[in-house]
This record gives structure tokens, C-alpha cells and sequence, in this order.
């Protein structure tokens, strides 16, 4: 979802991250490094076969080394340099929790790697008095957590970037160097060798001769660094419609304290959906924990649902079935409730007696189960587009169903047209008749003998041409079947069909059974 603003409303934060990668490893040591006595350390990756640093800890770049510098280069400088593996999916992970953390400030966060997080705080900043206390908050709670990171405030999301980056504060973009631009080697030189070193040398030159000598990607990202051009963030999570949330001046350390805040927040959200003539389908629920952790719990409903009964049980439900048990820890200081999805919800008659209907109860179970037993493990079949009967049906999970299909009913007092069990794959059996192309008469199953006393058919089912080298059983090409249901002298019913057009398809076609009728 692409989130929009006026540019003269707008207001990006951006966080940039130096030492993401060593202070990770500085986290996740567990005592491999020497906190009293460190060393420099470096993280190294191969590039064009040879390793060179990739990331450096303050005292490696302290002493003059670089990134991309060749790790025999590096030890003759700094002989006690300590190495490491450099992880850039442990990087991106590590920033994208912290882009959870950050949650609690604005729902439009944007991940901008390899070490960059944008903040959308437009209309967020009065929550926490100014922009100023929001940044200082953001501070102490990276500080806590060892990580550091220069910021910058801007209207728009490239010069927020840009003064971050390089350690510069809101209106000193004209102070950039122009490697800001993020063009390639070969244009940042060319710009130098032209006496253009900073942004403001280019700020007032012409962008017609820019654009002729360096290219209109040189003239669009100098425009969004001075913020004559934007462009919309692009959060890393879909913003919820209706969001409702509680703050505490003082932690609050009890997980029962915490569910009940929850289900008084969805009787607010419950409130907005039926003002909008809605249903909750998905509810996602974070409980933000003063030491910057993020607990995430999500509920899925087999169909729009505003009873805050059901999300009370489907809440205990969902707590109760976690693999790693709630810790409040120092307590938390932020809860919030957001419908992820709604659909449109009207009002319904109940019984007589005030029950609820049939659907809603089996909504009811269909969601609790999905949560007790797993979302893929509550499947129920959907109609495919297939006339194959193997392939006519596939399984999802019932909570991706909106209509319930309806099974086609034969007359009254008729035999059912398909039997409820399939035999996969279609089991080879022999078969008499008193034609060759006519319905059977007698069957060999499984060493038995099965005489037929009636049969109805054939039903016939053409191969699809786009399979029709492939085919649909085990070594076989694909062919047209003829199905009959027979029903021998026992009264015991199956489905039969002839593998093959006999005399055009095949000389002698074979015979499968498909499956039995209960």
C-alpha cells in the first residue's frame, strides 16, 4: 500500500544506522568479544574472489580502515583486527524488528537498506508533545538496546534520507556532498572534476544543461533532495482502516490486565465497524513492551464478526495455543488493536429465542479450530476449473472461504452422480462385457468377483488438450473416459470407467475404478 501526504503537511524522520552490522554482532557475541579489553573488529565478505571488509566496528574505522577495503590491507594496518562473517539477512532482520519497535510511533515506517528506517510521524508528533521528545524517546530506547544512529528531520523522504546519512539537521541540504545523489562512480567523479563537490552548487545551476550532461536522473533526485519533488513511502506493512489503542504513563506488568485493555479495545473497534456497516475478518494486536519488544497476536474469523464474546474466546484461544508464553517483562506501556481486514457486515434476525444461526456458530468453529490446530491444518474443498474429477476440487484453508459451494443434489429418492471417496489413483480392475464399447457386466476387483445387475451410463469425459500427452494417470497418455455406476449382485454401488475410445483411442482400453458409493 502506497501512503500519500500533502508535502507541505508531511513530516519524515529518518534513522540511519552506521554500525547496524558490528553493534549486531556486539548483541549477539554472548561473551565472544572482550567487553573490558576490545578489539577492533571487522565484518568480510568475498567480492570478485578476494575478501574485503564490509562493515566496521567505531575503533576499526577509527584507524583509517574503509569499507571494500582488501582484508590482507586491512590486517597489515591493523594487525589485531578481529573478523567476522558479514550476515546482511541478519542485518535486514535485525532492521526490520526495530522497524516493529518503531511501531509505537507512527504505523508508516519504511525499511530503506542496507541501514536506514523512514518514519512517517505526520499527525503523530502531539502524542508525544513535539518532534524533539519523540526523537529523544527514540534515543533512550535505542541506547537501551546498544545500537546508534544519526537522524534528520525533512518534508520529504529522500532529504530525510540524505541529511541522515551524511549528519546534517533539517535545512543544511545545500551542505550535501554529491555522493547524496546515489549515482554511480563515474557521475560523482565527472562532477567533481566539473568543481561540483556540494549539493548547493548544483542547487542553482540550469537542470536543462544537468539534465543534457549528466542525465534526467541526476536532476529528479537533486529535486527530491531539495524537496521541489517527492515521492510516497512505502510502508513495510499495509495500514490497518480502524486502528484503537491505549498508552500508559506506568507500565502495566499483568497479561490478564493486558487482554482485558484488548477486548475493551475491539468494543471500540466493534463500534466504528458497525457505524460503517462492517465485520472484523482479520485483527491484529501488538503489545509493545517498555523495553522495546513487540508481542504480536493475530485472529482470523471464519466470517465478519462484531460479538465481543467470540473475540474474548478466540483471544484466550490464541494466547493459549502460543508457542512462547506472554512475558510482560518490565510491563507494557503501549496497546494497540488494529482490523487488518473488514467486510461488510448487516444486520441479521436471530431465533425466537435469541440464538445465533447455524452460519454464525459454524464461523464460530471454524475459527476457533483454525487457531487451537493451525491455519493450514482447517481446510475445507472449493470447486476448481476442472471437469477431471480428481482435479475438480481443491482444498484451502477455510478461512480463505467466503461462499460455502454448494454440492449439486440429485432428484429426489436418485442415487448421488459422484461417490464421496475418490480412489487416488484410479485403481486397475478387468472387466466383461457383452459389447466392447457397452457398459460392464462382470468386474475382477482385488481378486474378487463383482457381478454387475445394473449399470447407468456412460458419462463422458473428454481429456484437456493441453494435457493430452501428459495424461492423467501413471504412465498413460491422455485419453477420453467413459464412466458408468454399477451396482453388483451384493447391492454394493461404484464408479467405473473405460480408459480410452475402444477402436479409435485404443485397440483394447482399460478399466479403472474411481471410487464406491457409501
Amino acid at each position: 500500500m502506497t501512503v500519500e501526504y500533502s508535502r507541505n503537511t508531511r513530516r519524515i524522520l529518518a534513522l540511519f544506522l552506521p554500525f547496524l552490522s558490528s553493534e549486531r554482532i556486539i548483541r549477539s557475541s554472548a561473551g565472544a568479544l572482550d567487553t573490558k579489553d576490545p578489539r577492533p573488529f571487522a565484518l568480510v565478505e568475498k567480492s570478485r574472489g578476494a575478501l574485503v571488509l564490509a562493515a566496521l566496528d567505531r575503533q576499526a574505522q577509527a584507524q583509517g580502515l574503509h569499507i571494500a577495503m582488501p582484508l590482507a590491507d586491512a590486517r597489515a594496518r591493523v594487525p589485531e583486527l578481529l573478523i567476522f562473517d558479514h550476515d546482511r539477512d541478519a542485518d535486514t532482520r535485525l532492521l526490520a524488528r526495530l522497524a516493529e519497535a518503531c511501531e509505537r510511533y507512527t504505523p508508516v515506517i519504511a525499511l530503506h537498506l542496507p541501514q536506514s528506517l523512514v518514519l512517517d510521524i505526520s499527525g503523530c508528533v502531539h502524542l508525544f508533545g513535539d518532534e524533539q521528545i519523540l526523537v529523544q524517546d527514540i534515543e533512550d530506547r535505542f541506547d537501551g538496546a546498544g545500537l546508534s544512529f544519526h537522524w534528520a528531520l525533512a518534508g520529504t523522504v529522500d532529504a530525510a534520507l540524505a541529511l541522515a546519512r551524511f549528519g546534517l539537521k533539517e535545512g543544511a541540504q545545500a551542505q550535501l556532498p554529491v555522493a547524496a545523489l546515489d549515482m554511480n562512480d563515474k557521475t560523482h567523479r565527472s562532477l567533481e572534476r566539473a568543481g561540483l563537490y556540494h549539493i548547493g552548487d548544483l542547487a542553482e545551476r540550469p537542470r536543462a544543461p544537468l539534465a543534457a550532461r549528466f542525465g534526467a536522473e541526476l536532476v529528479l533526485k537533486l529535486e527530491r533532495l531539495l524537496g521541489q519533488e517527492d515521492r510516497p513511502v512505502n510502508p513495510k506493512r499495509k495500514s490497518a482502516a480502524i486502528i484503537t489503542e491505549r498508552r500508559f504513563a506506568e507500565p502495566m506488568g499483568h497479561i490478564d490486565s493486558a487482554l482485558l485493555c484488548l477486548h475493551e479495545l475491539f468494543i471500540e473497534a466493534a463500534q466504528m465497524l458497525e457505524d460503517r456497516k462492517q465485520g472484523a475478518r482479520k485483527i491484529r494486536m501488538q503489545l509493545f513492551r517498555c523495553d522495546g519488544h513487540v508481542a504480536e497476536l493475530a485472529i482470523e474469523t471464519g466470517a465478519p464478526t462484531r460479538d465481543d464474546k467470540l473475540f474474548r474466546r478466540l483471544l484466550n484461544e490464541r494466547v493459549d495455543t502460543l508457542n512462547d508464553p506472554l512475558d510482560p517483562g518490565f510491563g507494557y506501556d503501549l496497546v494497540r488493536l488494529s482490523i487488518a481486514a473488514a467486510e461488510s457486515l448487516d444486520a441479521v434476525q436471530t431465533d425466537m429465542d435469541g440464538g445465533r444461526d447455524a452460519a454464525s456458530d459454524e464461523a464460530a468453529l471454524l475459527s476457533q479450530l483454525s487457531i487451537r490446530l493451525g491455519r493450514q491444518d482447517v481446510q475445507r474443498f472449493e470447486p476448481a476449473n476442472s471437469y477431471i474429477p480428481e482435479h475438480g476440487l481443491h482444498a484451502r484453508a477455510a478461512l480463505d472461504y467466503k461462499d460455502a459451494f454448494i454440492w449439486d443434489q440429485p432428484e429426489s429418492g436418485a442415487p448421488p452422480t459422484r461417490p464421496l471417496f475418490l480412489f487416488d489413483p484410479p485403481q486397475h480392475i478387468k472387466v466383461m462385457a457383452e459389447v466392447p464399447d457397452g457398459p460392464p457386466r462382470r468386474f475382477i476387483w482385488k481378486r474378487v468377483t463383482h457381478d454387475v445387475t445394473r449399470a447407468e451410463g456412460p458419462e463422458r469425459i473428454a481429456s484437456t488438450w493441453w494435457r493430452k500427452r501428459q495424461g492423467h494417470l501413471p504412465g498413460k497418455a491422455g485419453l477420453t473416459r467413459d464412466y458408468y455406476r454399477v451396482e453388483d449382485s451384493e447391492g454394493r454401488r461404484y464408479w467405473l470407467f473405460r480408459y480410452g475410445l475402444y477402436g479409435t483411442e485404443k485397440a483394447q482400453p482399460d478399466w479403472y475404478i474411481h471410487g464406491s458409493f457409501a
